[in-house]
């Protein structure tokens, strides 16, 4: 977790040190206080949203696009998921099967996954087992998005998911449910 001082925002901002300070301590910054010293940080992600809310560009260099895996076998769907997370900003990987999606996790570990659970050789449900056990990809936010029943999109609750979306999905219900998961 990376977190940054106030003079290391001021600079970003281009204000005083003071005025990060202020920001943080009447709420509009989310911050912390160091033990002791009780010197400010802020986390990385808090100040992107901070700058955003603001309407102020975030610096390149701080703006880490957020890689998001889409996994499902039928390349229809997976090129709307692709077109629609594109156009909201996201870096999109695309694996047609359980291999190639555990291929790319482990090399890209993106911070969120879509998964169909009806597909050749490993289906979601294995994925979703793999990736909850295994420790360097535990952090990964799931979406399943498939055609099957309420019963099996609850079953991939169960399973380790932590939302579902029925297809055929609304556009705008998949970008929020992607950004409440991310947030």
């Amino acid at each position: 977790m990376k977190t940054l001082t106030p003079g290391e925002i001021a600079q970003y901002c281009d204000v005083h040190q003071r005025t990060v300070s202020r920001w943080i301590a009447c709420g509009q910054l989310k911050g912390f206080k160091l033990p002791g010293r009780g010197n400010y940080r802020v986390v990385l992600a808090d100040f992107i949203e901070f700058l955003q809310k603001q309407r102020i560009p975030v610096p390149p260099e701080l703006s880490e696009a957020t890689s998001v895996l889409v996994v499902d076998d039928e390349v229809a769907y997976q090129h709307a998921i692709q077109r629609v997370l594109k156009a909201a900003g996201y870096e999109v990987l695309l694996a047609a099967d359980g291999f190639q999606a555990g291929v790319l996790l482990l090399a890209n570990k993106p911070r969120l996954m879509t998964l169909d659970l009806q597909m050749p050789g490993l289906n979601g449900f294995e994925i979703l087992k793999f990736i909850r056990q295994h420790p360097d990809l535990s952090h990964t936010k799931i979406l399943v998005i498939s055609g099957l029943g309420q019963a099996e999109l609850e079953q991939a609750r169960i399973a380790g998911a932590n939302a579902t979306l029925a297809k055929p999905f609304d556009n705008a219900l998949l970008l929020r449910s992607i950004a409440h998961l991310l947030d």
